[in-house]
């Protein structure tokens, strides 16, 4: 079964497996099997949630809350987040205001099915909005019991402690940090980790098999298999092509197999068990188009990378690692 940790320095618990349905859900596969995909995270012992209400444009929300309707609310952990435009993309409807906030936190519950939320999360830092604005936005809704704690994602370390001291100030709990993180992509380490373990923060981290790039399945100099998410533009292949693009990457990801053969491991798992060595990730976020691929990646719990193999990773990856901390910020949206 899946382990749990604390969700920073907070008595939540999370599991270090956390279901996501990011280009899933609503969009990439039917809703039966999204179903059966959420069934397979259940059965395989993992409680914890993650989606937004701008995947699918609010439809990935609604199937999360179709999937989980009828198990005990007490025993899941449920997090989404608000930034996005959903709907006919008025002017209200992004950011982080206190109008867009108030009303998407109504909107999620209803398509969750459910009257709160663990972690409400920032999807983006809001440029264009006053950060007092947003946090005393977040704090009304904890003090509606909308929500029990918040969070943000993909925010620079100087983000992050600015949000951490006004929640502080309005009594309110901000806990948790949603950043891309990978063998590949390590750009939170140099800053946004150390801030994160000053402050009590938890990352609960995306893309840990980098979109599929660290499965191995992308092979040198050979065309994207049929059917992946390379192949699929609702699917990523956008996001993805960035890192099939990268010189050597995928000769250097093939280099790592002997490492996940001598763990016992595919390579999948390997990539999420990675992650998870960082005693500051809380969870990895796994997404699934099939149930069996959810049962493959919670093998990934519990897992040890000793010293000597993390070493190997490194130097096999060299400078394929993207490791500039700025590059959080240069992807950041700009003023709305």
């Amino acid at each position: 079964m899946v382990a749990y940790r604390y969700l920073g320095r907070s008595g939540l618990k999370i599991t270090e497996i956390t279901y996501g349905n990011w280009l899933t859900h609503g969009s990439q596969v039917e809703n039966d099997t999204a179903k059966a995909c959420v069934r397979a995270a259940l059965d395989a012992g993992i409680s914890t949630f993650d989606t937004a209400d701008v995947y699918a444009n609010t439809a990935a929300e609604a199937v999360l809350g179709e999937a989980l309707d009828g198990e005990r609310r007490e025993s899941l952990e449920i997090l989404t987040k608000v930034y996005w435009p959903t709907g006919p993309h008025g002017a209200n409807d992004s950011g982080l205001s206190r109008k867009h906030i108030l009303e998407s936190i109504n909107g999620s519950l209803r398509r969750l099915r459910t009257d709160y939320v663990d972690v409400y999360q920032a999807h983006r830092y809001d440029v264009s909005t006053p950060l007092e604005e947003t946090m005393q936005a977040f704090a009304d809704v904890v003090r509606q019991g909308k929500a029990l704690y918040i969070g943000v994602s993909e925010w620079t370390a100087e983000q992050l402690r600015a949000g951490h001291a006004l929640a502080a100030q309005l009594d309110v709990q901000l806990i948790s940090s949603q950043p891309q993180y990978s063998m590949l992509w390590r750009v939170i380490e140099e800053e946004v980790v150390p801030a994160s373990r000053e402050l009590g923060v938890s990352q609960v981290v995306w893309s840990p098999v980098a979109q599929g790039v660290l499965t191995g399945k992308y092979l040198p100099g050979t065309p994207p298999p049929a059917g992946s998410r390379a192949t699929d533009e609702k699917g990523g292949a956008n996001f993805i092509s960035r890192i099939l693009g990268q010189e050597n990457t995928l000769e250097r990801v093939q280099r790592l197999r002997p490492v996940a053969d001598e763990l016992g491991l595919t390579m999948a798992q390997l990539a999420v068990a990675w992650v998870l060595q960082n005693d500051n990730v809380a969870a990895a976020i796994i997404g699934a188009s099939r149930p069996e691929q959810v049962t493959e990646n919670v093998v990934a719990s519990g897992v040890t990378i000793p010293p000597e193999l993390l070493a190997t990773i490194d130097e096999v990856l060299g400078d394929s690692v993207q490791r500039d901390p700025g590059m959080t910020a240069r992807n950041a949206p700009g003023p709305r």
